[in-house]
């Protein structure tokens, strides 16, 4: 089995592998951009309608403390256009949710912010509504660090803000390729030139949190997945098949 497949598939025991440290922290992750909100767009090229939420994902990825990342899915190929950026893990990080919520559907283009509020991606309004909330029921309450040193990604995570809250959650490291415009030939949008951005090119998991401050490292060509070129580490509650509230987390370089 290769790396690459390796990534693309979650598999969560050759990747926990990867990872070269996993210690406690003596102390919280040294200062960095304080994220206080992400919003995962699920989209597609063949969909007609995903036209317009590129344009409120572009604004939102240059907000100061709001990582907006692009996740291409797959069930929209048959319409007469193959999305040359999906990937299955995407379309299922999607039904996920979905069962998360306790149903089956999906649509695009659908956002989900800080893995539980959900809205129609093309919605500023309601993404503005979800974000606020969110700060003001908590935000992401555990701060999280990550940069490059050397040849490895860094990534240095704080304690629960409560130690009787109990917090508990897995650590994904995503690779994100930052920008890229696709010219599209056929199907619903046949004929026009979309542009992304932070587009999501795999899922890798790093290792369990259990509350305490940790820190791991692994190699950087784990973020070398197809052609990412940045990265971002998310803490999420939740398992695999029902992901949760996101707790905390960084951009990488070029965010």
């Amino acid at each position: 089995m290769t790396r690459w497949h390796c990534a693309w598939t979650c598999n969560r025991r050759a990747l926990c592998a990867a990872v070269l440290l996993g210690t406690t922290a003596a102390a919280s992750p040294a200062r960095a951009e304080a994220v206080h909100a992400v919003v995962e767009l699920f989209t597609s090229q063949g969909c007609g309608a995903c036209r317009t939420a590129e344009p409120v994902l572009r604004d939102l990825s240059r907000q100061p403390g709001v990582i907006a990342l692009t996740l291409p899915v797959t069930y929209w190929d048959y319409l007469g256009w193959k999305d040359t950026l999906a990937s299955r893990p995407l379309t299922e990080r999607q039904r996920a949710y979905a069962r998360a919520r306790g149903g089956r559907q999906v649509f695009t283009p659908q956002a989900v912010v800080d893995g539980s509020g959900v809205a129609v991606g093309s919605d500023r309004v309601a993404l503005d509504r979800l974000m606020r909330d969110g700060v003001q029921h908590g935000g992401l309450p555990v701060p999280i660090r990550s940069e490059a040193r050397g040849d490895r990604i860094w990534v240095e995570i704080g304690a629960a803000p409560d130690a009787k809250a109990e917090l508990r959650g897995e650590v994904w490291l995503v690779p994100v390729l930052r920008r890229r415009a696709i010219a599209i030939q056929a199907g619903e949008n046949g004929g026009r030139t979309a542009t992304y951005v932070n587009v999501v090119r795999g899922l890798l998991h790093l290792g369990h949190w259990n509350g305490q401050a940790l820190t791991l490292t692994v190699p950087d060509t784990q973020a070398e997945i197809a052609d990412a070129d940045s990265w971002v580490v998310l803490l999420q509650g939740g398992a695999d098949n029902r992901p949760g509230r996101i707790f905390g987390a960084a951009k990488g370089p070029g965010l």
